[in-house]
């Protein structure tokens, strides 16, 4: 059976509006912007590596983000006691790595879940709510959304690259 990635609309980042709803909506965009990077892909071009000797995919970073996702809102935030979905202490990087046999589409559900499970947890929170982090860090939930922007764009660019040497496709 083949899959092929779907089709993705973007909706534009806002222009105007409070703080929450800027971060929010530019969270979403970044959000939307990686699965636009993969739309309309096939499974073993989601999992063609950018360039030797990296091992980076379209469908590892999909994977990743699922992993940064649930990290930040569900355990770190929210402190949930939740396992990594695709990492173990014998393969830490196995989001990256472990893609070879992935199922995308799984992987795409895992990743929508996951997006759906963050909003969930940060709805109705105040951007000053704070946690401790594993280092020990005092940190709100307005970083988390600062930086899970900074993760998105980083891996976005990643991804554009990734995309334009499987097909030529380029965009911002």
């Amino acid at each position: 059976m083949t899959w092929t990635a779907p089709e993705v609309t973007r909706v534009e980042q806002p222009t105007d509006g409070d703080e929450r709803s800027q971060l929010e909506g530019w969270l979403d965009y970044h959000r939307d912007t990686l699965l636009w990077k993969c739309a309309g892909l096939t499974a073993d071009q989601l999992r063609q590596a950018s360039t030797e000797p990296s091992a980076l995919t379209l469908l590892g970073l999909v994977r990743h983000m699922a992993e940064v996702e649930r990290w930040w809102f569900r355990r770190a935030f929210d402190g949930q006691d939740l396992p990594d979905i695709f990492c173990t202490d014998e393969q830490p990087d196995g989001d990256f790595d472990n893609v070879a046999d992935a199922d995308p589409a799984a992987d795409f559900a895992t990743f929508s879940d996951e997006v759906r499970l963050s909003r969930g947890t940060s709805s109705g929170r105040d951007l000053d709510e704070r946690f401790v982090s594993r280092r020990g860090n005092s940190l709100n939930l307005r970083w988390i959304f600062l930086h899970m922007l900074e993760e998105y764009a980083r891996h976005n660019g990643h991804a554009d690259l990734i995309r334009e040497r499987i097909d030529g496709t380029t965009g911002e």
